[in-house]
């Protein structure tokens, strides 16, 4: 038992080294610096929104696209009211938008409704394109230079930009912070280090623009997994385009606030992950030797820890079946099991702490909680580990999440908040 104890310990040890590169992520923001951007161009942009039975937050979200400081004869907003069966699709047109509406049972899935929406735009506006496309999720809402920022990184040069996503409910639950925190480091020390140390970013679900030229490379949105976002990303590494990081355009939107509803969303998230490395896996290890080495191994490592999860639980399954068969002490096992447990707490309280405390005034919400939830946010994150070993043996499919918070910047911004919190830490 000690033996193998030892060998898992070596593995651990090998896979930390790996990731150690993401603690050097947290310094880069601290010792380097954005390139001044090139001339700007203004480009004409299409922004597109899949919805289904959003009608509570989607005004808002038109409303802050419609407020942006973007010129707007270069600015469209268009949404897939898709399978609605209450009234998006009315509320979008009232507020500016050109609505396309889907009715599909088969095929089910945000990318479904991405690749249908670009399909009627490139069909209707081809004596007129669109430069680049900005896609977003209809809960969330935007500064008011979210475009105009995003639109500068394109000027620079890349064909796909992702931005900083921050959270329009951090303080409702330790869920929802627990997700807020996690976007918040990853936009912060992953992405933004990424950008800095001119490798690929990864986009994540929403706020992200990619070029005509992406969308004509690829016939469309021809993502379909779970995590069509995951798969985007992997694939354009796949095929050596560097993504990059906007760090001044800002995104709110709205997570899940009880574990229920956040459970079955990481299990699809989860399950995502898994049907990425399956599909993609030999692909970009591949890649690692013949693309770029950091970007790829960057995303390898980002969708790998899923299937360490994996492989972890069956070996200790096989070993304590095997233990329990010799009559071999098990005792050392848990013991060893209980303490990496506690020693990956430590680990991601500082994460948490270190987000929280650079990222202090962009967490709308009181002090204390902001205080609190740094010390639920290790808890959130094991929670993945039975979640992603649920995903492995369980069939998920895409259903919607709901969502139900209507705010606009100015109510995000004085939620629980005043210009005194923003200054105390």
């Amino acid at each position: 038992m000690e033996t193998l104890i030892k060998i898992y310990a070596i593995i651990g040890t090998v896979f930390s080294l790996l990731y150690l590169y993401q603690a050097i992520f947290i310094i880069v923001p601290f010792i380097k610096k954005h390139k001044p951007h090139k001339e700007t161009v203004i480009h004409k942009i299409g922004v597109l929104i899949s919805a289904r039975n959003e009608s509570a937050v989607i005004s808002q979200l038109i409303d802050s696209i419609n407020a942006q400081d973007y010129p707007k004869e270069a600015l469209t907003v268009f949404v897939v009211a898709d399978n609605c069966t209450d009234n998006t699709a009315e509320i979008s047109r009232e507020h500016g938008a050109v609505v396309y509406e889907r009715f599909n049972k088969e095929k089910v899935g945000k990318g479904y409704a991405l690749n249908y929406l670009l399909q009627n735009i490139e069909n209707d506006y081809k004596d007129n394109p669109f430069d680049a496309y900005i896609v977003l999720d209809a809960d969330n809402v935007l500064e008011p230079n979210y475009v105009t920022e995003m639109n500068k990184t394109f000027s620079d040069g890349y064909q796909i930009v992702t931005g900083y996503r921050n959270s329009k409910n951090y303080g409702d639950s330790w869920v929802s912070a627990g997700y807020a925190l996690w976007f918040l480091r990853e936009s912060k020390y992953l992405n933004n280090s990424r950008m800095l140390t001119n490798t690929s970013c990864a986009i994540g679900g929403t706020g992200f623009l990619f070029s005509r030229d992406i969308c004509n490379k690829y016939n469309g949105w021809n993502f379909f997994l779970l995590t069509e976002d995951i798969e985007f990303t992997v694939q354009n590494v796949i095929d050596g385009q560097k993504i990059g990081f906007c760090p001044n355009a800002v995104l709110y939107d709205e997570q899940p606030t009880s574990f229920k509803q956040s459970w079955k969303q990481r299990l699809r998230w989860s399950k995502g992950f898994l049907q990425v490395f399956s599909k993609y896996g030999t692909k970009l290890a591949k890649s690692i030797f013949t693309r770029n080495f950091t970007s790829c191994m960057d995303m390898m490592l980002v969708i790998f820890p899923s299937i360490i999860t994996i492989l972890s639980f069956f070996a200790l399954i096989i070993t304590a079946i095997v233990a329990i068969a010799l009559q071999m002490d098990l005792v050392p096992l848990i013991t060893w099991l209980l303490c990496g447990a506690l020693m990956s707490y430590p680990l991601m309280f500082v994460i948490g702490l270190v987000t929280t405390i650079t990222e202090w005034k962009q967490i709308h919400c009181e002090t204390y909680k902001k205080i609190l939830y740094m010390f639920t946010f290790p808890i959130f994150i094991a929670t993945n580990v039975p979640i992603t070993i649920e995903a492995f043996f369980k069939k998920v499919e895409w259903t919607p999440i709901p969502h139900t918070k209507s705010r606009t910047i100015s109510e995000i911004r004085r939620e629980n908040s005043n210009e005194l919190d923003t200054q105390s830490f």
